[in-house]
């Protein structure tokens, strides 16, 4: 038993652990040319251009100043600096590993693919699961719930917008997708500045909405977007061809909530299953396959015992 009642995940888009949190005190990061805000072009990121990183990676970051609301985030609460894209390629399948905690693509769906299958897809998900046991999910939106056959139809999809009115009304389910629209994902090229004002936007909702005593949120973002991350990930699955399936490169993650450890840099190996694995515990549900049984739960980020640390506050 825990004080969570709510979990919410908040998933940005396209930005490694370095071209974000390189700088950032006691991680484990590297310094490297500024990048420009807007970024100058939306650097290739399928599967075949993450094989082929060490040549077409983008060796450059953002510093405090561009993202200073999450800099301070991750001061007052937790930041993972282990924390890996579950697929090495794009979006797709990366947001697919983040519901289902399995992915059939390794790259985006597309029509002219012949190698990879086309949704809907059949495969079992956490939404399902928590239906099992009588409990809530929405999905605020992400498209990626519409390729999965058990939830094409579902009542749960909403708009994005409609999360920061269920939120300050105080009304979440006991867990959140938040997806933004992609003028405010931080997708290349967008301002990365008008996409973390619109994290900060839901998080404030949440705390207006009196939730934040009883939430968890994991703000992170899908995958590598072809900028370069200087660690190497583990190889722990082959996609059909032998290259590398899992993991992908590192990308920021951020834990908030009144349990979440202060100014803590979490140095466990996690990944987006390891968030689907941390509803699997705070809700008592069974794991979804051998990933979620594998992985990490995200618990050594949070300490139940503590003085409950107050709502974020900003410079």
């Amino acid at each position: 038993m825990t004080p969570i009642k709510h979990v919410v995940i908040i998933f940005k888009e396209n930005h490694t652990f370095d071209n974000y949190f390189g700088t950032f005190p006691g991680a484990n990061g590297v310094s490297l040319p500024h990048a420009s805000n807007p970024p100058a072009f939306d650097p290739p990121h399928d599967h075949a251009s993450w094989v082929n990183r060490a040549a077409t990676a983008v060796k450059q970051q953002y510093k405090e100043s561009d993202i200073p609301a999450y800099f301070s985030y991750a001061r007052q609460y937790t930041l993972c600096d282990k924390f890996y894209s579950d697929v090495a390629g794009p979006s797709a399948p990366n947001h697919l590993m983040l519901v289902t905690a399995d992915s059939p693509i390794v790259n985006n769906i597309s029509l002219s693919d012949t190698t990879q299958p086309l949704p809907p897809y059949k495969l079992p998900s956490l939404p399902k699961q928590l239906e099992k046991k009588h409990l809530d999910w929405r999905n605020y939106g992400g498209l990626v719930f519409f390729t999965i056959s058990d939830l094409i139809l579902s009542t749960k999809n909403r708009l994005t917008s409609q999360f920061v009115t269920d939120a300050t009304r105080g009304k979440l389910p006991e867990v959140s997708w938040v997806f933004p629209r992609s003028e405010d994902s931080e997708h290349p090229p967008s301002d990365i500045k008008q996409g973390m004002q619109w994290t900060v936007d839901q998080i404030n909702a949440v705390v207006q909405g009196g939730l934040w005593d009883s939430t968890a949120i994991f703000i992170t973002w899908d995958d590598y977007g072809g900028w370069y991350d200087h660690v190497t990930p583990p190889n722990v699955e082959q996609w059909k061809d032998g290259t590398q399936f899992r993991f992908g490169s590192r990308v920021g993650c951020m834990v908030m909530s009144p349990y979440a450890k202060k100014g803590y840099i979490s140095k466990v190996q996690h990944s987006f299953v390891s968030i689907v694995a941390f509803c699997e515990e705070i809700f008592g549900l069974p794991s979804l396959n051998e990933r979620t049984q594998t992985s990490d739960n995200m618990l050594d980020c949070f300490d139940f015992n503590q003085t409950p640390l107050p709502p974020p506050q900003l410079p």
